[in-house]
């Protein structure tokens, strides 16, 4: 089956001397992954490596067989072109680990247009703005929604956040039950969106905590989830 859609890089694999593994989130077809014969040593070839860079959108032509093997892609073009985000190092490193959060949560071989839009638009709004601190942790909080296990915020004014069930509290109930600076400030986060976000103001410990607390939520309702391991670049970034 050949079909047609936009791409969103997740990553890719040098394979041999001079070939590529990609992994591709379509709008189309969910995840995906291709291997790309010769494109490292191709000098005249209508594909180029510096395509496949994380979280670059791309318009595609592909073949599928849907058998669960590397499909085969026809064609490739950049479908939105980024003014900063692989330019800017702060960004770049935005990027590096939106992608790992992306590539170890969504697994789904089919479309889903609600989530391919959300990381389109979270990433087109990225590229544009300059304050972007908090970015990560927000996209981060907004990604559960689309993954199915966005905290209840009936309760959001109780003291304790269960991050088993993703619902707060009262009372202390588990070792998985979290209070304190961090949970509250992760309460500021819930409903927010990316222009709102950088007027939480934030030092590089209490969201370097968030973000801990939100990747063991990650792993608790995700199963094989496994902690970015970009994290520690990103925790240094920003003051």
């Amino acid at each position: 089956m050949i079909i047609t859609s936009e791409a969103i890089v997740i990553s890719s694999l040098k394979y041999g001397d001079s070939h590529l593994i990609v992994h591709l989130y379509t709008e189309a077809s969910g995840l995906r992954s291709y291997l790309i014969r010769g494109v490292l040593k191709s000098k005249k070839g209508r594909m180029r490596a510096s395509l496949f860079q994380p979280l670059t959108i791309l318009d595609i032509v592909a073949s599928h067989k849907d058998k669960g093997n590397l499909e085969r892609l026809r064609e490739a073009k950049i479908g939105m072109p980024y003014k900063t985000i692989h330019t800017d190092f702060i960004k770049n490193s935005i990027v590096f680990f939106i992608a790992e959060i992306i590539k170890n949560s969504v697994k789904e071989e089919e479309s889903n247009p609600s989530l391919f839009n959300y990381i389109k638009t979270s990433l087109t709004w990225l590229d544009v703005h300059h304050e972007v601190a908090n970015f990560h942790v927000t996209f981060t909080v907004k990604l559960t929604q689309y993954l199915g296990f966005y905290p209840d915020t009936s309760t959001k004014k109780t003291e304790y956040f269960n991050l088993m069930t993703g619902n707060f509290q009262d009372t202390y109930e588990s070792g998985h039950t979290r209070r304190g600076e961090a949970i509250e400030a992760f309460k500021l986060f819930l409903g927010t969106n990316f222009d709102d976000c950088n007027r939480i103001k934030l030092t590089r410990a209490m969201r370097n905590e968030i973000l801990e607390v939100m990747l063991l939520y990650f792993e608790l309702h995700l199963h094989g989830f496994k902690k970015p391991k970009s994290l520690q670049v990103l925790n240094e970034i920003f003051k």
